[in-house]
């Protein structure tokens, strides 16, 4: 069983992505594969089959390897619930609240699990891809890391650096990361592959001579800008900028505020999909456009705090005006829980508010507290809209009234809330959106449209075939395959 980690020379690089093109590449050359994060910090996680949670990159993945995701692919997952904080989520389960300095300490005695869930991972298959954290040279954190360099020593596993070209100066991030590892960590290095190349790739020649000269280290390849990857869903936050304020001229006009801790927000890549539909991700700071159909509250890793901020940008305002030209709203998750009157943390489980005033359009409550629910399931549009598959994944309790009239059916058990006049609903229903048949309705039900055809999960596949047959092409896989342990 062999193993190859990819380590960037810096954040949002592309190691994501090249760890699922190869997961891919590899499959279809009849190898099996496993995708592993040692740590992952994203508030966009997955939910998986055994009822744990892990980034959601490495669902993606995992889906490109063709298996289930399964929580010994990301042992380690922490949620930003603050700039100095986060939830710790270890095998699938929040294990507490963490100030970054606290959680430096911690680390240490995770290493031991991170290694664990590895090694498990390695009995199941030909390989296991590995994908690092941030920068493979941040060694003013490298005591205790156990996410780039850290786990590659403890592990004895080959690294190939990931160099973005796109941003500029990948020569100096390649040789620099070099210059800063000591000689122990330099000796995993295996090589590197630039990423997000444009243009004519000989003019780029003279560039890995220069690297070559300074650290020896061999170039496996160079990855042109791959259109079809903007196909695939996005893990980290500030990858929705792309998306915000940006007009497609579609029929179907969707708007969605940027919470601060904003989270799950894949639930919006189908909807971008659509032809008809102009989905606009509004950055705080931004006014709501007036002209939508509907507003949708996305998920949130602090709830109490984000709907604080709501109101500070203004946006409480916007939603008012939106309602009163008799627009819709959809609350998903945290955004469920602020459309009720009130939310209460006892415990300050999210944030040091104890209680906050909902925005008041649905006769519901939510108490914060008890067990994190991680379940997926089937359940049945109280619209007439059918059947959808999707995943909970929230702490806290919401009832009241407007329950009587719910969003779906589960198992016979009504769930989420519509008001009196079908124009605001709320569920905790994460991944509605990917069924192809309820996307379909639902914005019939907004709007009336002629059905795209679009496929969503037909579409994700395609892209990673894709960027697998361009890396097959550019990518030196034989000697990726001969630099593993």
């Amino acid at each position: 069983m062999s193993s190859l980690m990819f380590q960037g020379t810096g954040s949002d690089v592309g190691k994501s992505l090249v760890v699922a093109g190869l997961c891919r590449a590899l499959i279809k050359r009849g190898m099996t594969v496993r995708p592993f994060k040692p740590q992952n910090m994203s508030n966009n996680a997955a939910v998986t089959p055994e009822g744990g949670e892990i980034g959601r990159a490495q669902a993606l993945q995992a889906k490109a390897a063709g298996v289930d995701p399964h929580i010994d692919m990301n042992p380690v997952l922490l949620k930003p619930q603050s700039e100095i904080g986060a939830q710790l989520v270890v095998m699938g389960k929040a294990e507490g609240n963490y100030p970054a300095r606290d959680y430096q300490a911690k680390k240490l005695e995770l290493l031991p699990v991170v290694v664990e869930a590895f090694e498990r991972l390695k009995q199941t298959a030909d390989i296991v891809l590995i994908e690092g954290a941030g920068s493979a040279a941040e060694v003013n954190l490298r005591e205790n890391d156990i996410a780039n360099m850290g786990f590659a020593v403890a592990t004895k596993t080959p690294v190939v650096l990931v160099a973005d070209i796109d941003r500029g100066g990948v020569i100096a991030s390649v040789v620099g990361t070099w210059e800063l590892l000591p000689e122990e960590e330099r000796a995993l290095i295996a090589g590197y592959v630039i990423n997000k190349f444009r243009g004519d790739v000989t003019l780029f020649e003279s560039g890995i001579d220069i690297i070559t000269q300074k650290t020896g280290l061999k170039c496996f390849g160079v990855i042109p800008f791959v259109p079809e990857a903007a196909k695939l869903p996005q893990e980290d936050a500030h990858t929705l900028e792309n998306t915000a304020q940006k007009s497609s001229g579609g029929a179907i006009k969707i708007v969605v505020p940027k919470l601060a801790h904003i989270s799950n927000y894949d639930d919006f890549d189908p909807l971008i999909t659509e032809p008809d539909v102009d989905l606009q991700i509004v950055p705080r700071g931004e006014v709501l456009p007036g002209d939508a159909d509907l507003i949708i509250l996305p998920g949130s890793k602090t709830t109490i705090a984000d709907l604080a901020d709501l109101r500070d940008q203004g946006w409480d305002i916007d939603i008012a005006a939106h309602l009163r030209r008799d627009r819709s709203v959809l609350g998903i998750c945290a955004g469920y829980q602020m459309l009720g009157t009130a939310i209460t943390d006892p415990g300050r489980t999210e944030s040091d508010i104890a209680a906050i005033d909902g925005l008041g359009y649905l006769d519901v409550a939510t108490k914060m507290g008890g067990d994190k629910s991680l379940v997926e399931v089937t359940a049945a549009s109280s619209l007439g809209l059918g059947e959808f598959k999707g995943y909970e994944m929230h702490i806290g309790t919401t009832s009241g009234a407007d329950c009587n009239q719910p969003f779906a059916v589960i198992n016979d058990q009504p769930v989420g809330a519509i008001s009196k006049d079908g124009k605001i609903m709320g569920c905790y229903l994460h991944g509605l959106f990917a069924n192809d048949d309820f996307r379909h309705a639902f914005l019939s039900h907004l709007k009336a449209r002629d059905e795209s055809g679009i496929v969503y999960d037909l579409q994700v596949e395609t892209a990673l075939d894709a960027v697998a047959d361009v890396f097959e092409d550019v990518l030196d896989i034989e000697g990726l395959l001969a630099a593993t342990d």
